[in-house]
Formats: C-alpha cells, structure tokens, sequence
C-alpha cells in the first residue's frame, strides 16, 4: 500500500481525515506531531515529534515513498521548509491545508483564489495578527519549494469549519445553549453572511486531492455554496433540535457591550467562492442542515458519555 504522513492530524479536522483513511484502508498511514493526544487508533503509525526540532524530523520519521504529506498545522514558512529539508525517503506530493485568511477583506463577493493576500501582519486581531500572513506566507515557501525539489504541491484554504472535534466554539456555543435552555442572542440583523465547511467535506476533499492532476500546483477556497447568517443558523437549529430556548436580537454595538461571545464577527460578511475546487473535482458539499444534523448527533452523544 501507499505511504500517507500526516502532520498533526489529532485534533479536529485532522482527526476526521484519519478516521475517513481508515474506512477506506488504502493506505499506510503514519501521523507526526507532539502526542499531546494520542488517536489510539489500529492501523495507525503515531510518531512523537516537534516539527520544530529537525533533528527529530530526521530521525523519527521512516525513510520511505511518501505517495503524500498532508499537513494541518504549519503556521509559517519555517515550518514548511523544515519538514520539506528534513523528511526521509521520497515526496511526492505535500498538500498543505491553509485558510481563507490569507485573502484580505474586500467588498469584492465572494471572495476568489485570486483575490489579494495579507502581506503584512495586522495588529487589529490582536494574538491572531500574524495568522493569515504567516499562512500566505508559507504556502509562498512551499510553492518554491516544489519548484526547487522537484515534488507536486496542492493547497486547500478551508472556510469556517463545523463538525466533530471542534475545539472552537462555534457550533458548540449554541448546542450548549439549547441544552441548558438558555437565551440566545442574535445580531437585529439578517447581515453578514459567512460560508461554512463541514469538516467530513474536507477530509473527503483532501483525499480526492492526493496525486489529483486537476489539482497539482494550486490553491482552492474550500467551502460550500450556501451562505449562512445568523438567522439562518437559528432556522437550521431548529430543524435539527425541534426547538429552541428564547431568542433576543441586539445591536452589534449592544452585543460588544454586553461582551457577548458569538462566534461570528458581527461587522464583516466571510463569503468565499467554491466554485473553483467544484470545477476541478465535480464535488457535491454537503447541505448545511445536514452536516449541522450530524455534528449534533455527535455532540448529544459525547454529552451523555461523560
């Protein structure tokens, strides 16, 4: 079988992706990261290292044919340029999973592949200043890279994600909501309008990118077609819950007033076009409800095995 390395890998998305190469038993697989949460999983090579540390790259990591290295957690170009540098055995293809951050804000919608990209950090974001630069950044390293060695390259720049795993509070913040029967709070607004990405449609994309002629060389938005606000999520909730506790809707400034966390910014649409990665692979995303549908499923069903 094909040998897959996956950089990260045990938390969210990276998690799913695993779980999907497992049904389907086509490959080898080997995943590289700290072991601050092992996957535990059968059939699964789990290697202790930081990225780092070169060293560790060279030694740890087997000498083998990598049909592909996916990677979900470098942040700068050092990172990239490290595994590259220091990877045993052959590479063949490194899919890099990026964000749509990397783009500026524009009034341009939906934003496309092509759009500017952040070429300087922004204080604004406070911890996250440098995210979508180092990000850009990195993807600029590996499209050098691939060039300069000889190796394919892909990336996938994902939009909001929801689903299982998620660390982020996201979905979880209005699941929690509805389970304690508490308000929910709304901007007055039907505006702005994000574009989301099921987690099971990225880890079904990243496969269908390995070694993918259509896909070689570029970078894709990755998200679905629908656009979603924040009265669109209630009507969604409520499909998949069969109900909802009270709802207010507040200003946006009464909302930073009162510091209320939503998890979406109040001030700007994130609207990303999709159609790129549609055309290149004949994907068909997942309809919001349903993905909402299941990644409750899966919340219900940890909060009863706690």
């Amino acid at each position: 079988m094909e040998n897959l390395l996956i950089v990260g890998g045990s938390y969210f998305a990276g998690r799913v992706f695993i779980e999907k190469l497992l049904e389907r038993r086509e490959f080898n697989i080997y995943v590289y990261n700290r072991g601050n949460l092992a996957l535990n999983k059968k059939d699964v090579t789990e290697i202790a290292g930081d990225r780092e540390r070169p060293e560790q790259i060279r030694t740890r990591i087997p000498d083998l044919d990598w049909t592909a290295v996916i990677d979900f957690c470098a942040y700068t170009p050092e990172h990239i340029r490290s595994m590259v540098d220091n990877l045993p055995g052959t590479l063949n293809h490194y899919i890099f999973i990026s964000t749509t951050t990397v783009c500026t804000e524009t009034n341009n919608l939906p934003i496309l592949e092509s759009a500017d990209k952040v070429l300087a950090p922004k204080p604004e974001l406070g911890p996250y200043a440098d995210y979508g630069f180092n990000k850009y950044r990195a993807e600029c390293e590996l499209a050098e890279l691939s060039r300069s060695n000889g190796f394919h390259y892909t990336v996938l720049r994902p939009a909001v994600i929801y689903g299982r795993y998620n660390y982020a509070p996201r979905e979880s913040y209005f699941f929690d909501l509805i389970e304690a029967n508490r308000i929910i709070t709304i901007p007055d607004s039907g505006l702005p309008l994000y574009s989301f990405l099921w987690v099971d449609d990225l880890a079904s994309l990243i496969l269908q990118s390995i070694n993918n002629e259509r896909l070689i060389g570029e970078a894709f938005n990755v998200c679905g077609p629908e656009l979603i606000s924040y009265e669109r999520l209630l009507e969604a909730l409520k499909i998949i819950c069969g109900r909802l506790p009270a709802v207010q809707r507040l200003s946006a400034g009464e909302i930073d007033r009162r510091r209320l966390p939503l998890p979406f910014p109040l001030d700007r649409h994130l609207i990303y076009s999709c159609d790129k990665i549609r055309k290149a692979t004949g994907f068909d995303f997942t309809p919001f409800v349903d993905g909402l549908r299941a990644t409750w499923h899966h919340y219900r069903l940890r909060a009863r095995s706690r």
